[in-house]
């Protein structure tokens, strides 16, 4: 998330340098002073809590370092799920009851019969506020299974559902690392397309028709 971050503001150099231009007083490096001393100190107090979690969790650093390999993940958000969640995955049995205890699953609306997509429930909201983070990290994240997944529902049901549907799918991923103790394998970017390329082959040629073009199909074989 930091690395996404930091390329925004990259990407606005141009109106950062223009910010810089103006009037400074005395009064003004007084102030500034004053905040940038505040900023140090922060920056020393982060500092001391990340090594104290460090040291904390230096058993359990494979555990961070395979949380860290999901896209739009870093070292922070793995803290989080760890400290969260925990070790034990038996206490909650399923990723789906991980999942609704920590708020990121749809409520169950039903009307007349028909079930209708409700509100998600309320959970842990660090977890919550850390992997919505981390989902939108991870629609940046390039040629990954993620990305695609978050594009794709955000295409049918809208970004802020991509993002907690993403994010379901982060905690589902964290789950089976922490209780089977494996690695994080992707599945492509493509995964979609080579699960249903029939469906994939009908939106292309329906997206060059819709440019004027006539489109012949013929198999490489």
């Amino acid at each position: 998330m930091a690395d996404y971050a930091q390329g925004r503001l990259r990407a606005k150099r141009r109106e950062l340098a223009e910010a810089l231009y103006g009037f400074v007083t005395d009064h003004h490096r007084m102030l500034l002073a004053m905040l940038l001393r505040q900023i140090e100190s922060l920056d020393q107090d982060i500092a001391a809590l990340e090594a104290e979690i460090r040291r904390r969790l230096a058993p359990h650093q494979d555990l961070v370092e395979r949380l860290a390999e999901i896209p739009g993940f870093g070292e922070i958000t793995a803290w989080t799920v760890i400290a969260e969640l925990g070790l034990d995955m038996n206490v909650f049995g399923t990723p789906e009851r991980a999942a609704s205890w920590s708020g990121l699953c749809p409520g169950n609306r039903k009307s007349a019969g028909q079930r209708g997509h409700g509100r998600t429930r309320k959970g842990n909201r660090w977890i919550r506020r850390g992997l919505t983070q981390s989902a939108l990290a991870a629609s940046h994240a390039e040629d990954t299974y993620l990305r695609s997944f978050y594009w794709r529902i955000s295409s049918k049901r809208g970004p802020k559902k991509a993002r907690v549907a993403t994010a379901h799918k982060q905690l589902t991923i964290a789950f089976f690392l922490i209780r089977d103790g494996v690695r994080y394998h992707d599945l492509g970017a493509d995964h979609f397309d080579r699960r249903q390329p029939e469906r994939t082959q009908r939106y292309l040629i329906r997206l060059l028709e819709g440019l004027g073009l006539k489109v012949t199909v013929e198999s490489a074989a």
